[in-house]
């Protein structure tokens, strides 16, 4: 049988390359709005981030979410998202084989 292809992504973060389902994806929507994307199909702008809270917080360090999102991410957006990323269960990338 044909094995299926991987899709793979790269954290802003970290910048490594990683399976599409170990990834958190942040979205910006067409209003503006920047929230983490669970069910990856809200429309907008899409980057992606390791679920882990030390590459988000290097992510926004390095003002790379503003840079994925061509748009300015406020100090508030970016103290809900990373209380958000504390609760937020860790995508399986079991799951990617099947």
């Amino acid at each position: 049988m044909k094995q299926k292809k991987i899709p793979m992504r790269m954290c802003v973060g970290c910048r490594e390359m990683k399976p599409k389902r170990a990834l958190l994806r942040v979205v910006r929507s067409p209003e503006g709005e920047i929230s983490f994307d669970l069910t990856g199909r809200k429309p907008g702008r899409g980057a992606y981030v390791c679920p882990d809270e030390e590459c988000f917080m290097k992510a926004v360090k390095q003002h790379q979410l503003e840079r994925a999102f061509s748009a300015p991410v406020t100090d508030e957006v970016r103290d809900h998202l990373a209380a958000q990323i504390k609760t937020l269960p860790k995508p399986e990338a079991d799951d990617a084989a099947e």
